[in-house]
């Protein structure tokens, strides 16, 4: 039996059986109004022309008129579309049924590969918790690597790096600390980073969408960047600026704005950050001028 994609206010409600679909309507799950597609079709239309549901749509509700030729078509199965027609989610909303680790991989598999196609299917809304999880396993999953590798490339090491490594680790539990809280460290980096590009993008006119649609990117930015910390020596550098970009991709798709803004909005952080720098450099600089001219 065929299956029915339903879609309600721009937002997919997942694909159901016929039988689904009519105990749907008789309940009020669904509506009349919602629209549905399946193979075959040439565009989506209101539950409600389908001639199959006709009996099960309750009395006096509304019928909507056909839908326009313009409206939006769904992609057929196995196409390369970079953009979704509706923002169904991505993999990691349907874990409850692929699996934690199924939906964690293809999350950022998608996010990585098609950065452009994830950011578009991402829901701008649905909580701060599940896209907070998947944020706190890349990203401690990525941290944890990273700090485990630098320690056993220090102990290896032939020469006073080994003694430095053996005393960082049994001579305090800073080590180990730093695993433990790595999670909340996460926690912590996701929501500032997310207050400072939310800000940001205030500011140059870019925030069409609220807090959360901001936060989603950065949680989704950093869980699929994060693990590419596992690339030895330059992991660092390649997921610094991975995430540069996937910010700058996920804030112009989530908020419909235009890149231009976006990427003002993400760099504008570093250019202040790096104008403090220099500025205090400079002030030193100068301080330390007038110091030696005093002494003459």
């Amino acid at each position: 039996m065929a299956t029915i994609h339903v879609n309600r206010g721009g937002t997919s409600l997942g694909t159901f059986s016929e039988e689904d679909v009519r105990a749907g309507l008789r309940s009020g799950r669904f509506a009349g109004t919602d629209l549905g597609w399946r193979e075959g079709m040439a565009s989506w239309q209101a539950l409600s022309q389908f001639s199959e549901f006709a009996a099960d749509i309750p009395s006096g509700a509304p019928t909507p008129p056909p839908p326009a030729a313009s409206t939006i078509t769904p992609a057929p199965a196995g196409s390369t579309s970079e953009t979704p027609p509706t923002r169904s989610g991505l993999p990691w909303d349907e874990r409850q049924t692929k699996g934690l680790l199924n939906a964690f991989i293809e999350t950022l598999q998608m996010v990585l590969r098609k950065p452009v196609a994830a950011f578009t299917a991402m829901k701008r809304e649905g909580g701060l918790g599940e896209p907070l999880l998947y944020a706190v396993i890349g990203g401690t999953f990525g941290a944890v690597f990273a700090v485990t590798y630098n320690f056993a490339l220090r102990l290896f090491t032939p020469f006073g790096d080994r003694e430095g490594a053996l005393a960082h680790l049994f001579g305090g539990l800073g080590w180990i600390f730093l695993l433990v809280l790595t999670p909340l460290f996460v926690a912590i980096g996701v929501f500032v980073v997310s207050a400072i590009l939310h800000v940001c993008l205030m500011i140059v006119g870019g925030a069409k969408q609220s807090f959360e649609t901001t936060f989603r990117v950065v949680c989704f930015a950093e869980g699929s960047a994060s693990p590419l910390l596992v690339i030895p020596f330059c992991g660092g550098l390649i997921t610094g600026i991975w995430k540069i970009v996937l910010y700058c991709i996920g804030l112009a798709r989530a908020h419909e704005t235009d890149t231009g803004r976006a990427v003002i909005a993400v760099l504008l952080p570093l250019i202040v950050c790096c104008g403090g720098i220099m500025f205090l450099i400079a002030m030193m600089f100068g301080g330390l001028g007038a110091w030696n001219a005093s002494q003459h």
